[in-house]
């Protein structure tokens, strides 16, 4: 049987092996076939950044499903009709190189690939910071539990964000044009004591400026919690969640479906805060991420 020509893709960040590459496996028999390939971009995802996954020379009575990290991908036409694609999440604490993990299925078998996919370094810092002591030190046991519980809230929202179909079609925006005032990731020494990680963006704003949804979504939270203060949370389907923290004023209530760039609040300073300021947070499912990487 001859060999198909060898095809080595390196673009715009993206890596595609296909068959008749000395390094990649054997021609598949199965539901995949020979012709499902699979490639990414970047080629070395940031570890807590969202990164994109593309597949190719699907068949029309194959049946496609993913997973990276435990998540689902949701494998959605790119357009083109060339292409399904999903973005997917590296976390922040991940290993050295994670598997993309593709299923097809047919009436008559189910075929499993897997890609494995090296992960880079996210290099984030230290951050000092003073705070009022009442949030510097270890919670009382019913202030400990009421943050358990806006926890477990938020962490459902973004599991169930795998649920909804997705609900934007226009590329995600700012929520506020402004500069960013702490970047994720970085540790946070509050009054001496490192004790979490900056798990979102710091937007600059002073006390009443606007702040609006980075993309069409569904409000699933309105309320006032322990750390976060007053907050928004989005649920933009496919995958995605995003939430809006220390506002001094929401402008949504919970069902409401609200358009890309629609004003949802105003900057504020509740909750946890040294000051005034926007911090968000995007998840895909259960995995927070960097969402400037969503940009």
């Amino acid at each position: 049987m001859s060999m198909k020509p060898l095809l080595v893709l390196i673009a715009a960040g993206a890596v595609l092996w296909t068959i008749g590459d000395p390094r990649s496996p054997a021609p598949r028999t199965g539901a995949c076939g020979d012709s499902v390939a699979v490639s990414w971009e970047p080629a070395s995802p940031r570890r807590g950044a969202l990164f994109r996954v593309r597949v190719t020379g699907v068949d029309s009575a194959v049946r496609l499903s993913g997973s990276v990290v435990g998540e689902a991908l949701h494998l959605l036409a790119d357009g083109t009709g060339a292409a399904l694609v999903s973005l997917a999440p590296v976390p922040i604490d991940g290993p050295d190189s994670l598997d993309i993990v593709i299923q097809c299925v047919t009436d008559a078998a189910v075929d499993t690939l897997r890609e494995r996919v090296a992960t880079a370094s996210g290099d984030y810092a230290i951050e000092r910071l003073r705070v009022a002591p009442a949030f510097g030190r270890p919670p009382d046991p019913a202030t400990a539990a009421r943050i358990e519980r806006e926890s477990r809230r938020a962490a459902e929202v973004a599991r169930n964000a795998h649920a909804t179909p997705r609900l934007w079609r226009e590329p995600f925006r700012l929520p506020r044009d402004s500069r960013i005032t702490s970047g994720f990731g970085n540790g946070r020494e509050f009054n001496g004591t490192i004790t979490s990680r900056h798990m979102g963006t710091d937007f600059a704003g002073v006390t009443g400026a606007p702040v609006r949804a980075a993309n069409r979504g569904v409000v699933r939270i309105v309320d006032a919690f322990f750390y976060g203060g007053n907050v928004v949370y989005l649920d933009h389907g496919a995958g995605l969640s995003s939430a809006y923290l220390h506002l001094s004023k929401q402008d949504v209530a919970a069902g409401d479906t609200v358009e890309r760039g629609q004003q949802i609040g105003l900057v504020g300073a509740t909750g946890r805060v040294t000051g005034p300021h926007l911090h968000l947070i995007v998840r895909y499912g259960s995995v927070t991420v960097d969402p400037v990487s969503l940009f």
